[in-house]
């Protein structure tokens, strides 16, 4: 016999779901804080943080409480509907169709707590990472976080989670120490190393594919400075600055992790001067360490004579804001690859594909440095121990308009496919927000376990995820 994955079969439409099952009965739940197509707060309940992905959910729901969201689950199962939980939907756009789904949307649960003693910090299902970076630094203390101050904790944890301090202390998810769960069941319990062992391991790595996360418990690190800040060079040198910094990060130690840019810097008042209007190249990062120790291992990036220089000791607190990225909704597209390695003809065809003079209308192109902690399994670590490659690539276009989300996606599968000769055979799913092979984003044993246990625990394939893990299905031979 032979197995082949299978994602359940959703409802036939929105139309026939909403003919054939009361879903007025949702709306006693959460207080109330349910919305139904039709009402006056269902567009703006339903739109996530790229407003580029237009989803439709039969209904939304805003619990408070890990109690209210088993309600939602419950009810939803008994509807014959299925769940979808999202924080803040920076990654909404694989999720599909959402005709027969319930949206559970996490904001309202927003309670951070940090225990000094244990260094381990707690975080509610719709906490925002800037929330923890404030609460942990109170304490003198650094989280894992990443490089926007709203990305929700929850969705970024659960698929992996690369930040400044990737390469020496490894991915967040692998960090993370405990979780409340709501199964999709309908009950709340606690995943950790002794308890629900398996769905820990799963929950770490594995995304929204086993149930509802309502809070998270993670390691945080008895730290408060650190050496960061931008390199900038004129986009003129972007093949320059590639090579060197591409060779520089083959043999980087551990302690630093840093990322290469092209930036098309808009000409709007909210950039900087110096940069308004400008294609520059950037590497940004952070050097843990003393200031000798990162003064020297940037040498050689220094020598290049950047036009600007801001790495300098600094807070930690800081570096939540050290990449600039979009805050508050915005529109957008873009591809996402991992890369063995950057040779001179892989920077050659980055160059011309998204650098000056190539006609794109992507806002960046960007490679982060992997390797380190990050290329070594994680003790302990869950279904994503570690990430095979030396570079994570992204390139990212603006949709304000379906013309221009067109031309910026044709842009970003550019870039992307004039690296994609050096590219492993995984994906970062974190980073995907297009439809990709979820297979593809874990080791071909992790991902077998992970089929195997969602099929345990979601047999009725109740949750949807952006990166789905079906169930395998298997085919009997036929009788004779």
């Amino acid at each position: 016999m032979t197995a082949q994955p299978t994602v359940p079969a959703p409802a036939a439409s929105a139309e026939s779901a909403a003919s054939s099952r009361d879903l007025a009965a949702l709306r006693d739940l959460c207080g109330g804080a349910v919305h139904l197509r039709g009402d006056r707060g269902y567009d703006d309940a339903r739109t996530p943080w790229n407003v580029a992905v237009d989803q439709r959910p039969a209904a939304v729901a805003y619990p408070a409480s890990a109690a209210e969201v088993a309600e939602v689950v419950r009810a939803a199962a008994a509807l014959g509907l299925r769940v979808a939980a999202q924080g803040t939907g920076h990654n909404a756009g694989p999720l599909g169709a959402l005709d027969d789904v319930v949206l559970v949307r996490t904001s309202a649960m927003t309670g951070v707590t940090v225990d000094r003693g244990r260094l381990v910090a707690r975080a509610e299902a719709g906490v925002l990472w800037e929330d923890v970076v404030t609460a942990v630094a109170e304490h003198g203390l650094t989280a894992l976080h990443g490089s926007s101050p709203d990305v929700g904790v929850t969705g970024y944890s659960l698929g992996g989670g690369i930040g400044w301090y990737a390469r020496k202390l490894g991915m967040q998810a692998n960090n993370v120490t405990a979780l409340e769960v709501v199964t999709p069941a309908g009950d709340v319990v606690r995943a950790d190393a002794e308890s629900n062992s398996e769905l820990f391991w799963a929950l770490r790595g594995g995304g929204g594919n086993f149930g509802v996360v309502t809070a998270l418990e993670f390691r945080v690190f008895d730290f408060d400075t650190v050496y960061a800040g931008w390199l900038v060079y004129d986009g003129s040198r972007a093949a320059e600055v590639l090579r060197a910094w591409s060779a520089w990060s083959a043999d980087a130690p551990d302690e630093v992790t840093t990322a290469w840019r092209i930036l098309n810097v808009p000409p709007i008042e909210e950039m900087p001067p110096p940069f308004r209007g400008r294609t520059i190249v950037v590497i940004d990062g952070a050097v843990m360490g003393t200031d000798e120790e990162a003064a020297a291992v940037l040498a050689p990036l220094r020598a290049l004579e950047p036009e600007m220089d801001t790495f300098e000791r600094q807070p930690t607190a800081a570096l939540i804001r050290l990449h600039m990225d979009p805050e508050g909704p915005t529109p957008a597209v873009s591809d996402s690859l991992v890369l063995d390695s950057m040779p001179d003809a892989a920077i050659d065809a980055l160059v011309a594909a998204a650098g000056p003079g190539s006609g794109s209308s992507l806002i960046l192109a960007e490679l982060r440095q992997l390797g380190g902690a990050l290329g070594r399994p994680h003790d302990g670590a869950g279904a994503m121990p570690a990430i095979a490659g030396q570079f994570l690539f992204l390139a990212v276009g603006i949709a304000a308009t379906p013309e221009m989300a067109a031309r910026s996606q044709a842009d970003a599968t550019r870039a992307a496919q004039a690296v994609a000769p050096w590219q492993t055979c995984t994906y970062y799913l974190n980073l995907a927000e297009n439809a990709v092979d979820t297979a593809k984003g874990y080791r071909a044993e992790a991902y077998a376990r992970l089929q195997a246990l969602r099929a345990q625990v979601d047999p009725a394939g109740l949750m949807v995820a952006n990166h789905p893990i079906p169930t395998p299905q298997v085919d009997l031979p036929q009788q004779r």
